[in-house]
């Protein structure tokens, strides 16, 4: 038995983790390679824009309402057990509550908020924001997976 309200979550998700995906991966790829490429005030200057105006975006709409719809397909999946495609489902889910969401806040958000409290001018700057190009982007490729990933597994499961 197929559920349309399922199908539609399924497919809006799909969409939004694709959105978010392309999006990191567009971060991993060559804006925080760019960034790099300016001096480290430029640089974090530039961040540090971002970090505020991606608050007040769509982009944190597409971001947490996929999070919510993988909870609705998870619930859905188990309360309706379908075998292979309930595992789809879940793994989905999984994939972007666990591993996009909760990465961005357990490492991307708080680099994100000690980056925002510095002055780009100072020598201890330029340090800070070594790590943080390194640090922020290796999180940002997991996060770019995670989100190509459960892209995949909704799709699927809608097959």
């Amino acid at each position: 038995m197929t559920y349309p309200i399922t199908n539609i979550a399924l497919i809006a998700a799909a969409l939004g983790s694709g959105l978010i995906a392309g999006i990191f991966f567009a971060f991993s790829t060559f804006i925080m390679q760019a960034f790099a490429r300016l001096p480290a005030d430029q640089g974090i200057a530039a961040m540090q824009s971002i970090n505020t105006t991606i608050l007040r975006s769509p982009f944190m709409v597409v971001f947490l309402l996929t999070v919510a719809l993988s909870v609705f397909i998870a619930v859905m999946a188990i309360v309706y057990w379908r075998g292979g495609v309930s595992i789809l489902m879940i793994a989905g889910a999984v994939l972007y509550i666990v591993t996009t969401f909760l990465s961005t806040i357990v490492f991307n958000v708080p680099l994100n908020d000690a980056l925002d409290k510095i002055d780009g001018r100072t020598a201890e700057a330029a340090q800070l924001w070594t790590t943080y190009l390194s640090e922020w982007t290796r999180w940002n490729h997991v996060r770019t997976a995670a989100s190509l990933l459960a892209a995949c597994a909704f799709v699927r499961a809608l097959f």
